[in-house]
C-alpha cells in the first residue's frame, strides 16, 4: 500500500501517468472517493501515460468511455448514476475486465460485488481545497 499526496490537478495527473507504467492488459483499477476528489483527473494522467492522446471526460452519463490510441485500450466506467445491479449486469463487464485492455471504475464501491478479486483499489481523499491523498492498495 502506498499513499501519494497531490497538491494540484497536475500532480494528480502525474501520479496517474506513473501508475500507467506498472499496468497492462487485464488490469482493473477500482476507485473510491467523493465528488471532486480527483478520480477523473487521475484517469487523464493514466490514459496519457498509456500513450493515448484521447480527451478524457467523466463517463457519468454514458457509463463507459473507451480510450484507444495507446499501448492498450483503457475502459473508463462510472458507477455513480447506476441504481440497480441489473443495470451493471447488462454492461458485459467481464468482456472488458478480462479483455484486451485496462479497466478503470469510478465509484466502484457502489457495487463491489461486480469488481473482480484481482482489482487494485485506489482511494481518493480530499484533505483541503487543493490537496488530495491517493492511496493505492
Amino acid at each position: 500500500m502506498a499513499t501519494f499526496i497531490s497538491n494540484s490537478p497536475a500532480e494528480t495527473e502525474a501520479i496517474g501517468r506513473q501508475l500507467a507504467e506498472e499496468i497492462g492488459v487485464g488490469s482493473v483499477l477500482a476507485f473510491k472517493g467523493d465528488l471532486g476528489s480527483g478520480k477523473t483527473v487521475f484517469v487523464k494522467g493514466l490514459v496519457a501515460g498509456m500513450g493515448s492522446r484521447a480527451d478524457v471526460t467523466s463517463p457519468t452519463f454514458t457509463i463507459v468511455h473507451e480510450y484507444r490510441g495507446g499501448r492498450v485500450p483503457v475502459y473508463h466506467f462510472d458507477f455513480f448514476r447506476l441504481e440497480q445491479q441489473q443495470s451493471i449486469s447488462l454492461l458485459g463487464l467481464d468482456d472488458y475486465f478480462f479483455g484486451d485492455g485496462v479497466s478503470v471504475i469510478e465509484w466502484a464501491d457502489r457495487f463491489p460485488e461486480f469488481i473482480p478479486g484481482q482489482a487494485r483499489w485506489i482511494l481518493f481523499e480530499i484533505k483541503s481545497e487543493n490537496t488530495r491523498a491517493i492511496t493505492l492498495k
